[in-house]
């Protein structure tokens, strides 16, 4: 009778649980010994007690950076793009792959003020300073890196491209620029700029032939 009675107690705290357990609606059901399969969320600007000041969403610890992101150690100037061409080394080589990319890329983004061959002579040139010739001496003695430099930063009358234009993609239109439109062999890691050949002096000048 005992056994019967104790057993006609658990069956009928069973049913209670399970009823308890079941509510109606979108309302969740009660749970016993949920064994932290959940644990509590917080919102970005809650007050949290389980950390040091109290707030949910914490500050980066000092050095923390992005995924994804690249640091870029320079700034503006002639000297910072020299030190740029200096340091940075492009990671991409002039395949047949990475050429069509990179002139695909010059072709939405750089064409319209460089031109189709680099020479300053785009469809909006006219209608605002024209960019040097990419074979120009000037221009011609840029480093991959410097060149980097301009297309993040800009320079003069261009805007800065990081906005537009991912790392690897400005590296893709800077190799399609010096090996197609200036015909320039890859340059070595970490070579200084090279130093343009000083023109021909005119005829007549007193120059030395």
């Amino acid at each position: 009778m005992i056994g019967a009675r104790r057993l006609a107690i658990v069956f009928a705290s069973l049913i209670a649980v399970c009823i308890a357990a079941c509510q109606p609606g979108d309302q969740p059901g009660a749970e016993y010994m949920p064994d932290m399969a959940r644990g509590p969320a917080y919102k970005a600007f809650a007050p949290n007690q389980a950390t040091r000041n109290g707030i949910t969403l914490q500050r980066p610890v000092p050095g923390t950076i992005a995924r994804g992101y690249h640091p870029f150690h320079y700034t503006r100037g002639d000297a910072e793009g020299e030190r740029a061409g200096r340091e940075l080394t492009n990671p991409f080589h002039p395949t047949s792959q990475v050429l069509e990319k990179g002139k695909a890329l010059y072709e939405t983004y750089c064409l319209v003020c460089h031109g189709e061959q680099g020479k300053g002579d785009g469809p909006i040139a006219t209608k605002i300073p024209p960019p040097p010739s990419y074979k120009s001496e000037r221009l011609m003695g840029f480093l991959p890196g410097r060149i980097f430099h301009v297309v993040t930063l800009g320079s003069n009358k261009m805007p800065s491209y990081a906005a537009q234009l991912s790392p690897d993609d400005r590296w893709l239109i800077i190799t399609y620029v010096r090996d197609a439109l200036q015909g320039m062999p890859e340059a070595a890691p970490g070579s200084p700029d090279p130093v343009p050949a000083a023109p021909a002096p005119a005829p007549g000048s007193g120059g030395s032939p």
